[in-house]
């Protein structure tokens, strides 16, 4: 597994939860939460420039019978201006968006929130940055077993 900070994004209609992890990949931990809207790439930006990451997962809300929705659209097209803007920047460096499958991450992270004693309403301001957790877990599980990046590379359009 290559050593390097990772972030991952649970991308919302209304907010964008972002996780990182340590250079070696061992602990996932909440980073913010994002406003969705006209700013949030330039926001998205700026913690990459924070951060200097290898690698961003952006999780691709697929349903349980593996097929797009809405919410699918929405994280693609976060992820194609990510990495449009990435691309624009001299300053970021080698940086991998990738899409990773995050069916059931926000299920997962109310389970753990609900456990841990809080209400629903309670959890409503962390609920995005622990489904980035829960992404950015998986992903490093599945780097850990597979020795490389996970998910689907996002390239631009005209690549």
């Amino acid at each position: 597994m290559l050593r390097g900070v990772r972030l991952a994004m649970d991308v919302g209609t209304v907010r964008i939860g972002v996780a990182k992890c340590d250079p070696d990949g061992m602990l996932a931990v909440p980073l913010e939460t994002i406003v969705a809207g006209e700013q949030a790439i330039a926001r998205a930006i700026e913690l990459i420039r924070d951060q200097r990451p290898i690698v961003v997962y952006v999780g691709n809300p697929i349903s349980l019978k593996g097929q797009a929705t809405v919410s699918t659209d929405a994280a693609i097209e976060f992820a194609q201006a990510l990495v449009a803007e990435v691309s624009r920047s001299l300053d970021i460096g080698a940086l991998s968006v990738r899409m990773i499958d995050e069916r059931l991450s926000t299920v997962s992270a109310q389970r753990g929130l609900h456990e841990a004693g809080r209400t629903h309403k309670s959890s409503r301001e962390v609920i995005d940055q622990a489904a980035a957790i829960v992404i950015l877990e998986h992903a490093l599980e599945s780097e850990k077993r597979q020795g490389t990046f996970v998910g689907r590379e996002v390239v631009l359009a005209n690549e």
